[in-house]
């Protein structure tokens, strides 16, 4: 399980790191990412929510009805999550990444997912 310091959980961060973030594409998955840019001085939107973030990297996960049923999304999930649990060290605290799996993650094995992702930060840390 990832713990929550780790996680993307609004919808509007979401929507920021997909419009506004960089992005590179592999046979299984989509990855975006953003070098997260909060001020916690100021409120996030304008529901005055405060933005805050608390340690590490952050990630959201995409994984539609495209990719399988529910058994293999949350398989593909979990597998995903795993991967970034390993990289999470190696990231700056302030990223923020979303995983939009495609339905290839679905017959992909750990080891193939986690050599897409990596290729994917690769190019983008370019």
């Amino acid at each position: 399980m990832l713990p929550p310091q780790y996680k993307l959980h609004r919808s509007a961060d979401f929507s920021a790191v997909v419009r506004s973030g960089r992005r590179a594409g592999r046979r299984t998955l989509v990855l975006h990412v953003q070098p997260a840019a909060v001020d916690v001085s100021q409120p996030a939107m304008a529901n005055d929510e405060p933005s805050v973030r608390r340690g590490g990297p952050r990630m959201g996960l995409i994984v539609s009805k495209n990719v399988g049923n529910a058994v293999t999304r949350h398989a593909v999930s979990r597998k995903l999550r795993h991967i970034f649990a390993q990289l999470a060290p190696e990231l700056d605290p302030g990223t923020d990444m979303v995983i939009r799996a495609l339905p290839a993650a679905a017959q992909a094995t750990s080891k193939e997912l986690e050599k897409d992702v990596r290729s994917a930060l690769r190019k983008l840390q370019r």
